[in-house]
C-alpha cells in the first residue's frame, strides 16, 4: 500500500473527520444522520492517519509531493 495523501490533506481529512465524528454523537441528528456523519468521519480519520486513501488509488489521483 502506497501512501497517496499529502501532508496538507493528511490534516485537513483528520479535522474534518473529527468535527463529522464529534457532530454524530453531539449533534442531536436523527439517527441516520448520526450514523452517516460519524462513518464518513471515521473514514476520514481512518485515511488521513493511514496516508492512503483507495478511491484515490482507483482514480489516479495522488497529493503527496515526490
Amino acid at each position: 500500500m502506497k501512501s497517496n495523501i499529502g501532508n496538507t490533506e493528511k490534516w485537513v481529512r483528520l479535522a474534518v473527520g473529527t468535527v463529522l465524528v464529534l457532530t454524530g454523537i453531539f449533534g442531536g441528528l436523527p439517527t441516520w444522520g448520526m450514523a452517516t456523519c460519524i462513518g464518513f468521519g471515521a473514514i476520514a480519520i481512518i485515511t488521513g492517519a493511514i496516508n492512503f486513501c483507495p478511491i484515490w488509488s482507483i482514480l489516479g489521483i495522488n497529493t503527496r509531493k515526490a
